[in-house]
């Protein structure tokens, strides 16, 4: 995989913060001692005291917080504490669901190594609301706004709608093949047909929260290109 330059991926920068749109494939944090490269590594190269102020999924894009002082990273941390933050998710859901303010309260309990699931005695308390943006015949655009940020959140939040994000394999979700949606879709020879996204669609689309002088900022992660692509394709065959 071609490892992106930082500068590229900066989507607003001050003294004391950057906003990135994170590619997929690349963790936010140090998975492991020695790993491979991750947002943390990159965003030290560029700046050196830089600390990433929260985590999206390794194969979820879009809008992420970075601190490039102690200060700026405490302030976002409290924000994050106090559901300050507001965050705007758009994934792309199997089936035609019909969310209008859907609201979500279903607790989750981490059980480690990256499983989750929801547990109504042990598990802590999320809350995610749910709007449909646009109706494809076999799929919905959704947006995503988590009030508070548990792992998978918006993913379990999702399934438990019998609404699971495409490709969203953990949660049996199905890739999209765009054999599925075009007809008379023809193979070469010895050929086999890769999915239109390689990952799970959901995209981090939106951030706002406020800088160190009490100005909120709105920033906002243009898709990536397989997620762009995913969506012209079933604008294209599946609308």
């Amino acid at each position: 995989m071609k490892i992106p330059k930082f500068a590229d991926l900066v989507l607003f920068e001050n003294d004391d913060i950057i906003v990135v749109n994170k590619p997929p494939f690349i963790a936010s944090l140090d998975e492991r001692e020695g790993g491979e490269i991750n947002m943390l590594r990159l965003a030290k190269q560029y700046s050196y005291d830089a600390q990433v102020c929260h985590r999206l999924d390794k194969e979820t894009s879009g809008a992420l917080i970075i601190a490039k002082n102690p200060e700026a990273y405490r302030s976002v941390s409290i924000q994050f504490e106090k559901r300050q933050v507001k965050k705007v998710y758009h994934a792309v859901i199997e089936g035609t669901h019909v969310f209008e303010n859907l609201f979500i309260d279903l607790p989750i309990l981490d059980k480690g190594k990256g499983n989750v699931s929801i547990n109504r005695q042990d598990g802590k308390r999320a809350e995610t609301w749910f709007n449909s943006l646009k109706f494809f015949k076999h799929y919905t655009l959704v947006e995503c706004r988590p009030v508070t940020g548990r792992m998978h959140q918006i993913r379990i939040h999702l399934a438990s709608q019998q609404a699971i994000i495409a490709g969203d394999d953990m949660y049996r979700g199905k890739p999209v093949f765009l054999s599925q949606l075009k007809r008379k879709y023809h193979l070469g020879k010895d050929q086999e047909e890769m999915p239109i996204m390689k990952r799970f669609a959901l995209h981090a689309y939106e951030v706002s929260f406020k800088l160190l002088n009490g100005e909120e900022v709105t920033i906002h992660a243009p898709y990536p290109k397989d997620f762009e692509t995913l969506l012209k394709l079933l604008d294209k065959f599946d609308s």
